[in-house]
């Protein structure tokens, strides 16, 4: 049986595979690694970026895009996804959204975070490279 040949794949504008491309910021995940654990009091490392899911771009099966990350030690990470998002902020008084969105505004990477951005974060970043106490 002779091989057929399949034309490559064409996909139209918008589909997920193309909007994803802005999705993922290698230099965004490591400038926010940067920065202490977000939990208050907490100086433990190594520091890792949790990604947030709830409310976010994220869905089913679907990681959400680089813009939702935010720093947390290795054991605040593990613990954000063993008790949920909820109980985690509820435990340590956060708005892991909130937080998310500070750091993606103020991110030197913020312009390649830009398609997944919110119009009123994308005006006047503060493009600091030094990170936030």
């Amino acid at each position: 049986m002779a091989r057929v040949a399949l034309p490559p794949l064409r996909r139209p504008p918008g589909t997920r595979r193309e909007a994803g491309k802005a999705r993922a910021s290698p230099a965004h995940r490591a400038w926010v690694r940067r920065h202490r654990c977000c939990v208050p009091g907490c100086t433990r490392g190594p520091v890792e970026c949790a990604h947030v899911r709830c409310g976010t771009d994220g869905g089913a099966a679907l990681k959400p895009s680089d813009r939702w990350t935010l720093s947390l030690c290795r054991e605040h990470h593990a613990e954000q996804h063993r008790i949920g998002e909820r109980a985690f902020e509820r435990r340590h008084g956060l708005d892991l959204k909130a937080l998310a969105a500070e750091f993606a505004r103020r991110s030197p990477h913020w312009r390649a975070l830009a398609p997944t951005l919110h119009r009123s974060c994308q005006l006047y970043p503060e493009t600091s490279d030094d990170p936030q106490p």
